[in-house]
């Protein structure tokens, strides 16, 4: 049972790299790309539909870490907890960029929210990969390092580079470049790639601090049943707003 919820928190934790890689790399590159009002709107049109839906796999990835590793909590929430607070600060900051971006019609204000869009993605993107040099210490050395700082910086370029990855999928041609769906899959896992190094690195002592059998027990009657709920989502979002459906649409969120 442990080496099957290990696989679980693997699949859920990768899954977030990689699908909201894109996200946060789309948010990343709005002050390169998004030269003009317009070229922003369409950034954040093409991203839009799919935010909430990969946010959920953070909800996921945090209540299976809790539930199956309840030692980490206590070590990340006090080993990190001022990047933990900063991360949701920026967490907060980017949704409301996107929440508030088209509120009110002004280039001030559209141009404070894609600032703000732009900061949080970065902020996110850094504190992910410091977070994962932490991690891969057994939470013994502080994030604020330089191979923390510098493996922040790899995260923040592969998220970029999914990001753009992304649009060339979901706009085709629109911002210089086209790709298929299974270069923007291959991009995922590129995204992915220190999550799952840190994971490899990690799996002898989560396996050995996992939950008792009973509790495990426990939360796989609760929790898998509802995976196929979660993976059905995710399938109806991606071939509902797959390009050629709505990728031209201007707005974003309201």
């Amino acid at each position: 049972m442990e080496v099957i919820w290990f696989v679980v928190f693997a699949v859920l934790l990768t899954g977030y790299f990689a699908l909201e890689g894109f996200d946060l790399g789309v948010g990343l590159l709005l002050p390169v790309l998004g030269r003009s009002r317009l070229n922003r709107d369409r950034m954040v049109a093409a991203m839009a539909p799919y935010v909430l839906a990969n946010e959920v796999w953070l909800v996921a990835v945090a209540g299976t870490m809790f539930g199956v590793y309840p030692l980490l909590e206590g070590e990340i929430l006090f080993g990190l907890y001022p990047l933990v607070v900063a991360m949701l600060l920026c967490w907060v900051l980017r949704d409301a960029g996107l929440w508030f971006r088209r509120r009110i019609d002004g280039s001030a204000w559209r141009g404070l929210w894609d600032g703000a869009i732009a900061f949080g993605s970065l902020g996110l993107s850094v504190g992910w990969g410091m977070a994962l040099y932490a991690a891969a210490t057994g939470f013994t050395a502080s994030p604020v390092h330089p191979v923390g700082l510098m493996l922040g910086v790899v995260v923040t370029l592969l998220f970029a580079f999914h990001g753009w990855t992304f649009l060339g999928w979901r706009t085709p041609g629109l911002f210089g470049v086209t790709r298929s769906g299974r270069v923007l899959a291959v991009s995922g896992l590129v995204a992915a790639l220190p999550v799952l190094g840190v994971l490899a690195g990690a799996a002898p002592y989560l396996l050995e601090h996992s939950a008792p059998p009973a509790t495990l027990n426990v939360l796989s009657v609760m929790v898998l049943p509802v995976a196929p709920i979660m993976v059905g989502a995710q399938i109806w979002v991606w071939r509902t707003f797959r390009p050629g459906k709505d990728a031209s649409r201007l707005p974003s969120f309201f």
